[in-house]
């Protein structure tokens, strides 16, 4: 189905379905180089910002669970903290990119971490980095794609929860869609099946903080990704007319926590050693995943899907 031009040089898997079933998984390259552990189709690989679309859904099933709303105010839930985050911002604002805050991570693929890896673990670890930046423009007026928004969600989820952000995105988010070997693994404490990244030579541990939160960094598989789109559409995680609002447009080609590209829904994700798209027609039911442990490997393969698929 993929011609070697397009996979020369791919790590990672690629995955076709149709309505929940598997057409095509093929796994490719090495999930470890060293010890040359090949990737198999359920080699489980960090996702970036693809982890964005599940803390929306875990956000929006705490306002289905009553504890939020989209017009929920950051300031009500965050007191003192991040004075400059503007008291308009909203909890729906945040979800759409459409808050204004300053970002402490602005651009996906720069590798520069604000503390050592080991100290960004806890979603509370991340307060002291997520401050200082002033307000770009007022709540609502514009898009900004926003790294910090999303983890000002996660700590928002927290606190209205009383529940960590990594367990409430299990129990909200994963459980449901039946995403049984999706989880936010440290980068300390080798698991199995799992992919290292890779930038360039090197791998990527010194490059992204040790475990995940609710801008990126859950690690998934491409089986995961079926399950989940199927698990949207039919009300799993959260209800349909939910699902309907998370997926309209709230600014060009965005939605709550989904980009919408020309009528489908995506969930992508870049960074050291990290690349991965997983593009969902909800017309068809046709969807394709491409996730692979090198920041540039999947774009070759999504483009030509893209092409043949489309």
């Amino acid at each position: 189905m993929l011609p070697d031009s397009v996979l020369s040089g791919f790590s990672g898997v690629v995955s076709v379905d149709r309505g929940g079933q598997v057409e095509f998984a093929s796994a490719y390259g090495y999930a470890h180089r060293g010890y040359q552990i090949p990737n198999t189709v359920d080699t489980r690989f960090a996702i970036a910002s693809g982890v964005k679309g599940l803390t929306a859904l875990t956000v929006v099933s705490l306002i289905v669970s009553g504890v939020l709303e989209l017009s929920t105010t950051a300031r009500s839930v965050l007191g003192k903290d991040l004075p400059l985050i503007d008291d308009a911002v909203t909890v729906e604002h945040l979800l759409a990119h459409r808050s204004g805050i300053g970002d402490y991570c602005p651009d996906e693929g720069d590798f520069e971490l604000p503390a050592s890896p080991q100290n960004l673990a806890d979603t509370s670890q991340y307060l002291p980095f997520l401050d200082g930046f002033p307000q770009q423009f007022a709540p609502g007026t514009d898009f900004a794609y926003c790294n910090g928004g999303y983890v000002v969600l996660a700590l928002i989820a927290e606190r209205v929860s009383g529940t960590p952000f990594h367990t409430l995105v299990r129990e909200r988010v994963c459980v449901p869609a039946g995403m049984t070997s999706t989880d936010f693994l440290r980068s300390d404490e080798p698991e199995p099946r799992t992919a290292v990244g890779y930038v360039g030579d090197r791998t990527n541990v010194f490059h992204l903080p040790v475990r995940g939160n609710g801008d990126g960094g859950v690690y998934s598989t491409t089986a995961d990704f079926t399950a989940l789109w199927s698990a949207l559409y039919n009300g799993s995680i959260v209800p349909p007319d939910w699902v309907a609002t998370m997926t309209r447009p709230h600014s060009d080609q965005y939605g709550l926590g989904f980009w919408l590209p020309g009528g489908k829904v995506m969930l992508e994700g870049y960074d050291a050693g990290v690349s991965f798209r997983s593009t969902h027609n909800p017309s068809t039911g046709l969807t394709y995943t491409v996730i692979s442990n090198d920041v540039e490997g999947a774009w070759p393969v999504t483009r030509y899907l893209a092409e043949i698929l489309d």
